[in-house]
């Protein structure tokens, strides 16, 4: 796999998790540089800017998210893979999400030096 190009999006982020059957709240929606909402038949996930997340709400913030530079073509193979290696190498765990476009992995704030020192030595550059 070839390497690839990826930035850091600005701000600290939080996962948070809300009843399966639970609307989305407006929070969740807010303008951000990047959100993520998912709802599956066990719960609501959603990543948002920390601060946006209301107290109260079950959540784990202190991620730094990394975003691949896309667009992939879906029957482009390893990208997610290349990024998920070098990572799990160095003990560095992940929360991956994918769009239309692109793929963004998250990894905990107090871990982000270390996440870019071993992917800039897996050949991966920063942008």
């Amino acid at each position: 796999m070839k390497p690839q190009v990826f930035s850091v999006l600005p701000g600290e982020w939080a996962v948070a998790r809300l009843a399966a059957d639970a609307p989305v709240p407006a929070w969740a929606a807010a303008p951000a540089p990047f959100a993520s909402v998912t709802r599956t038949s066990a719960e609501l996930s959603i990543v948002a800017p920390a601060a946006a997340v209301p107290a109260g709400v079950r959540a784990e913030g202190g991620w730094t998210v990394l975003r691949l530079q896309g667009p992939f073509a879906f029957d482009q193979t390893g990208i997610l893979a290349s990024f998920a290696a070098p990572l799990a190498e160095a003990g560095i765990g992940i929360f991956a999400l994918s769009t239309f476009d692109t793929d963004y992995v998250l990894v905990r704030t107090v871990q982000r030096t270390g996440a870019l020192a071993a992917l800039r030595a897996a050949g991966h550059r920063l942008k």
